[in-house]
């Protein structure tokens, strides 16, 4: 299955914020939004930035309750991993593990596309595997 696919199915809506934001407010919005992570955009909605609930737990780890008052781009990961609509999701979690990354952004010729999680490759995995196992169900049954 590719990421084009997942999109199409779950929608291509993503919750961005800016990196001028404080830390509180984006974790604010990560909870009333119930995501794992927002992507940080500039001016020009050009993706600078992720911010997770994992850099949330570091921040306040580091910096106690004054970090929530910082701004998003000083404890956002900025070394953002990007995918490809046209890429496969065998291949995304290969990276999404080998970078140790929950989140990815998808771009379509350079813009934000959508943002695909660790949690709808696994579903569209088991998805996959179990209409396979219903095929070769149906296939020995017929005989």
């Amino acid at each position: 299955m590719l990421v084009s696919q997942i999109l199409k199915d779950k929608g291509d809506l993503v919750f961005t914020a800016s990196p001028h934001e404080t830390v509180a407010a984006a974790a604010a919005l990560l909870l009333s939004r119930r995501v794992g992570a927002l992507v940080i955009v500039d001016d020009q909605d050009m993706v600078i930035g992720i911010l997770s609930e994992r850099d949330l737990v570091r921040v306040v780890a580091e910096k106690g309750a004054a970090g929530l008052n910082q701004p998003v781009s000083s404890c956002m990961s900025r070394d953002v991993v990007f995918a490809a609509p046209t890429e496969t999701v065998h291949s995304l979690l290969e990276r999404m593990t080998d970078r140790r990354i929950r989140h990815l952004p998808v771009l379509k010729d350079g813009r934000l596309a959508g943002l695909v999680s660790i949690g709808d490759l696994v579903k569209s995995k088991i998805a996959e595997s179990e209409a396979e196992a219903e095929n070769l169900k149906a296939y020995i049954s017929a005989g």
